[in-house]
């Protein structure tokens, strides 16, 4: 493993003066918002290691991996937006319920999702394509979504420039320090995320728990790997809907229901 990982750092470590390798760094940031596969904090990490203490070089590669990341965002939110119709008219095929929880959901934590989706499997694709879906508008979107790639890339490069500080001139124990500090984090957000989810849960009341698809599955910490996120309080159980009632218990009660309440007080008053 160590002699890979130094042939590895030997041969990315002769491209650091090239133009190349900082384009490859944007486009592997832009297409991990569509591409499971595109391995985009890996490779942050792996060039803020052999770059060591070169703090201007670390700056650009923030710089660009930052602003790869929000491309890719960006592209993924309009794919979501050109997705809309479609997707509505599926959602609302029997599944209004479905349709207008997950709107509320995406309305109450876009900021949450946008900025902190990134961290978890499949976070990255599903807020993108899921605020372009549901309409967020593009100024607030990328308002967010800069300060969530900004702290992204910042929070890489510092962990690749502790690994390559640490290491200097040993690049495989420095990759496996940065990529252990990555893990230790990664670890560390799922378990909050997972503590802040049971909070939300137990404050639904039990009658209006309802089943809802289980949290994507998908890959580490690059995030892409699944068909979807959960988040906190945006994976908290969508209420459930009472047989014969409209979509959503409470102010979105359908026509029928209140007809049947009008009914109900009508036929009251010719008693009385």
């Amino acid at each position: 493993m160590l002699d890979f990982l130094n042939h590895l750092g030997e041969l990315v470590q002769g491209t650091l003066s090239s133009p190349w390798l900082w384009l490859i760094v944007f486009a592997v940031a832009a297409l991990d918002a569509l591409l499971p596969f595109m391995p985009s904090e890996t490779t942050v990490i792996t060039v803020a290691v052999l770059l060591g203490t070169d703090v201007p070089k670390l700056a650009l590669l923030a710089l660009l991996a930052a602003a790869g990341a929000l491309a890719g965002d960006c592209l993924s939110h309009a794919v979501g937006r050109g997705a809309a119709p479609a997707l509505t008219r599926w959602l609302r095929a029997g599944k209004q319920d479905r349709y207008e929880w997950a709107r509320g959901q995406v309305e109450r934590h876009a900021g949450l999702l946008i900025v902190a989706g990134r961290y978890l499997p499949g976070g990255r694709v599903a807020s993108g394509l899921a605020t372009g879906s549901m309409g967020v508008p593009w100024a607030r979107f990328v308002a967010l979504d800069a300060v969530g790639t900004g702290i992204w890339a910042v929070y890489s490069v510092v962990i690749g420039a502790i690994g390559g500080a640490s290491f200097d001139g040993q690049p495989a124990k420095g990759l496996l320090l940065s990529f252990g500090i990555g893990l230790i984090m990664v670890g560390v957000i799922d378990v909050v995320r997972r503590l802040r989810s049971r909070h939300a849960a137990r404050r639904v009341p039990r009658d209006d728990r309802g089943a809802v698809p289980g949290p994507a599955r998908g890959r580490g910490a690059d995030g892409a790997g699944g068909a979807g996120a959960d988040l906190s309080e945006v994976d908290c159980p969508a209420p459930r809907r009472p047989p014969g009632e409209g979509p959503l218990v409470g102010p979105g009660r359908d026509r029928r229901s209140e007809r049947r309440e009008r009914d109900a007080r009508t036929a009251t008053r010719r008693l009385d």
